[in-house]
C-alpha cells in the first residue's frame, strides 16, 4: 500500500511551456498525475499564468503543489528575457522556424534584465551578471547599443563602460 498522502508537503514541478498555448496533456501527466491534479487543468492555469507577457515564447513554470492544489509561476531565463526585451512581434511557431532575433538594445535594458537574473547568477559581482546577459545577447542575435555584444564586454572589462551596483 502507498504511504499516507501529507496534505502540508509543497512541492515543486518545473516544466517548459510555450507562453499562452496549451501544451498537450500527455506530455504533463506523467509529472503531474502522481501528485493527483489534472493535466488538463493545469495546462489550462499554466496557458493563462504566461499569457500576458510571454505570448510565444519558451519559459520555463515553476508549479507550487501543496494540499492537491497548484498554484504556477513564471522562471524567466535569460534568453526569454532578452528576446521579450527585443519587443517582436509574436510569431506563429508552426510555420515560421529559425527566427533570426536581429534587433537592437539598450545598455539600461541589460542592467534591467540583469537585475531580474541577479539571484540565479553565478557572478560574483553585477558586472559579471551583466557579462552574462550581453553572452546571451550573443547567443540570440541582438546588438547592444548598436554594437555587438562582444565589444560591450570588452568595453566593461577595459573599464570604460562602469556598471551600476546592483
Amino acid at each position: 500500500m502507498p504511504p499516507k498522502f501529507d496534505p502540508n508537503a509543497v512541492t515543486y514541478v518545473y516544466i517548459r511551456a510555450t507562453g499562452g498555448e496549451v501544451g498537450a496533456a500527455s506530455s504533463l501527466a506523467p509529472k503531474i498525475g502522481p501528485l493527483g491534479l489534472s493535466p488538463k487543468k493545469i495546462g489550462d492555469d499554466i496557458a493563462k499564468c504566461t499569457g500576458k507577457d510571454w505570448k510565444g515564447l519558451r519559459v520555463t513554470v515553476r508549479l507550487t503543489v501543496q494540499n492537491r492544489k497548484a498554484t504556477c509561476e513564471v522562471v524567466p531565463s535569460a534568453g526569454a528575457l532578452v528576446i521579450r526585451a527585443l519587443k517582436e512581434p509574436v510569431r506563429d511557431r508552426k510555420k515560421e522556424k529559425d527566427i533570426k532575433h536581429d534587433g537592437n538594445l539598450a545598455i539600461d535594458d541589460v542592467y534591467e534584465i540583469a537585475r531580474e537574473m541577479r539571484p540565479r547568477s553565478c557572478a560574483k559581482f553585477f558586472s559579471g551578471t551583466v557579462k552574462e546577459i550581453l553572452g546571451t545577447c550573443h547567443s540570440v542575435g541582438c546588438t547592444v547599443d548598436r554594437k555587438h555584444p562582444q565589444e560591450v564586454m570588452k568595453m566593461i572589462d577595459d573599464g570604460e563602460l562602469v556598471c551600476p551596483d546592483e
